[in-house]
């Protein structure tokens, strides 16, 4: 059964990275759904967010290809149960059938803010979980959306655990 599934991983904040990387879903024939790329506050390090759909076999596989590549100190599966992701998104909305104020209601109900107003649009900036963004995005496609920007999911595990002690426990057990 496919599912949507996020993998965690801490790199090596250089050139080629990325595309050794994305080469090797690519090589898999794997598709990644969203990816959020960004330094660390060890500046030698970068932190990666994957979101894929697959089944069982397919995560696994990911984790131990990507765990075989030079530049990967650590790659976890982060559990959607014990983690916390969420996506930003700013879109533009036409303002011409929909009264400013309802739009604004809209946006507000999702803890976002209006970030510019025109004429005919409204640009707002809404953070939340990746199901949170997406039902927003139905809800205004009747209004009219102008574009949009999504980023990809950012995700940590949850409690005091961080993706290094995961990497601990591993080489513990063997």
């Amino acid at each position: 059964m496919k599912e949507r599934f996020i993998i965690g991983l801490l790199v090596s904040n250089r050139h080629g990275v990325l595309h050794r990387i994305s080469g090797l879903y690519n090589k898999r024939g794997y598709n990644i759904d969203s990816l959020a790329v960004g330094e660390t506050e060890d500046p030698a390090l970068s932190r990666m967010t994957i979101a894929s759909t697959g089944d069982a076999y397919t995560k696994t596989q990911m984790i131990r290809q990507l765990k075989k590549l030079l530049d990967v100190k650590a790659a976890i599966l982060i559990d959607c149960e014990g983690s916390v992701a969420i996506e930003h998104l700013l879109i533009k909305l036409k303002t011409g059938s929909v009264k400013n104020a309802e739009i604004n209601s809209l946006i507000n109900q999702y803890g976002g803010k209006v970030l510019d107003m025109g004429a005919d649009f409204m640009l707002a900036d809404v953070t939340g979980s990746p199901d949170t963004i997406q039902e927003l995005i139905e809800k205004c496609k009747p209004i009219g959306i102008h574009e949009l920007c999504r980023s990809g999911a950012l995700a940590l595990s949850g409690g005091s655990r961080t993706i290094l002690n995961y990497k601990d426990m591993e080489e513990q057990n063997g």
